[in-house]
């Protein structure tokens, strides 16, 4: 039901170009890309011309879509390598939104809110999209929240201030709206990709998923999320994450734990102490940053920014933030400057769901997946078809909290970073 790569596809990285006026990095645009520009990045299939893989067959790893989770599904091989994980940022803004949308709701500042709502920058990822959507389940919510860092000096200097769909998560809240599930899709999960975001979900060809932000804006990529899970999105986030040194300095800066000395990789190559740092936001979004330096890697910086999000939560729902009106203002006006929503997207709407959520309530899942395998000369990421299509069907049908507590080990609680 899917359509096999060609054998001469060509593989590549998926940068989207930014636009828009300055201090806010636009999100990709909704056109798809042709003509002699056009980023054709598509990762090959090894092996001989016009056979099938395994995955290349109905029956195999991917459903028709909507229909089940796409990619291929290939049995874990012991040398894979397992996907950088990219979803600490996200965390960041929805584990402090949830937060502070709370205590703002709660104590009664609706005026307020809707003060802020008419501040979000709005596109429209659903226009375009095709008939024959998955269903949507009463009461339940399904967020997709897109994240790129548009000043990262990690990237080349040739896609600098470029939109990269670095960090794609699912963010589903059930009925009850008393937790919220945040699924983690890996960048380089390799899937396919409908031609446009009307197209049948088998239409096109198999790439990373993030290929999809590139070749269609946000309308291909909705279309693509919910033909490889079968779930309705409901609403999108586009989140730039260099906009959080305001968030941060907005707050007067937080209190970080740095476990070695190090110096940074980047200009002006900051030097952290061994011990609690008091951080303002270049020195925070920087530290954050920082992988290299550690034996685990992106591991190790996941695990700083989620001691950097516990301590923005800390200090946003500090006395000495929510009573100073001023404080408050900065902060939640810098967290809006830093996201775009679609154009039914409610911050009051958002506020009741979230009355009862608190950052404990936030469920981090890695979308299942075998590792990583090579398919000439391109790192993609292999889906576990069957945990996943188990996953999303539980998701669709709201019934998340039975398929974690079978399926999902506890997370132990993130060390305080301060």
């Amino acid at each position: 039901m899917f359509a096999s790569p060609p054998p001469n596809a060509t593989g590549s990285s998926y940068r989207m170009t930014a636009g828009g006026s300055a201090g806010r990095s636009s999100v990709p645009g909704q056109g798809r890309a042709t003509g002699p520009g056009r980023i054709s990045g598509r990762a090959q299939v090894s092996g001989v011309p016009g056979q099938a893989r395994p995955f290349d067959s109905p029956a195999g790893p991917g459903g028709g879509g909507p229909g089940g989770p796409g990619g291929p599904g290939l049995p874990g091989d012991p040398g894979r390598r397992g996907p950088r994980p990219r979803w600490g940022r996200i965390a960041l803004v929805v584990g402090v939104a949830v937060l502070v949308l709370g205590l703002l709701t709660s104590g009664g500042l609706w005026l307020y809110v809707r003060g802020l709502d008419k501040d979000l920058a709005r596109t429209d990822p659903f226009a375009e999209l095709a008939d024959g959507r998955p269903k949507s389940v009463s009461g339940a919510l399904n967020i997709l929240l897109v994240g790129s860092d548009s000043r990262d000096p990690d990237a080349p200097i040739n896609e600098a201030s470029k939109w990269r769909a670095d960090t794609i998560i699912v963010m589903h809240i059930p009925a009850s709206h008393d937790k919220a599930y945040l699924v983690s899709v890996p960048r380089d999960l390799y899937v396919p990709i409908p031609e446009n975001a009307k197209a049948e979900c088998g239409s096109g060809e198999r790439g990373k998923i993030n290929a999809a932000f590139a070749f269609g804006g946000l309308p291909l990529a909705v279309r693509t999320v919910e033909c490889f899970t079968d779930v309705r999105i409901d609403h999108v986030m586009a989140i730039d994450f260099a906009g959080f040194k305001e968030v941060t300095d907005a707050l007067g800066g937080v209190d970080l734990k740095v476990e070695r000395n190090i110096t940074s990789i980047h200009k002006p190559y900051r030097k952290f102490t061994k011990g609690v740092n008091h951080m303002n936001g270049a020195e925070a979004l920087d530290w954050i940053r920082q992988r290299k330096q550690f034996p685990d890697g992106d591991f190790a910086r996941m695990r700083h920014q989620q001691e950097f999000l516990r301590a923005l939560m800390d200090k946003a729902a500090s006395t000495g933030t929510l009573t100073n009106p001023g404080k408050l203002n900065a902060f939640l006006k810098s967290v809006t400057n830093a996201v775009t929503v679609d154009e039914g997207f409610s911050l009051v709407d958002m506020a009741i769901q979230f009355r009862n959520l608190r950052g404990d309530n936030l469920r981090f899942i890695t979308s299942p997946h075998n590792g990583s395998e090579t398919i000439n000369g391109e790192s993609v990421v292999v889906s576990d078809r069957e945990k996943a299509l188990g996953m999303y069907r539980a998701m669709a049908a709201d019934t998340m909290d039975e398929w974690v507590a079978a399926n999902v080990a506890p997370t132990p609680t993130p060390a305080n970073g301060g």
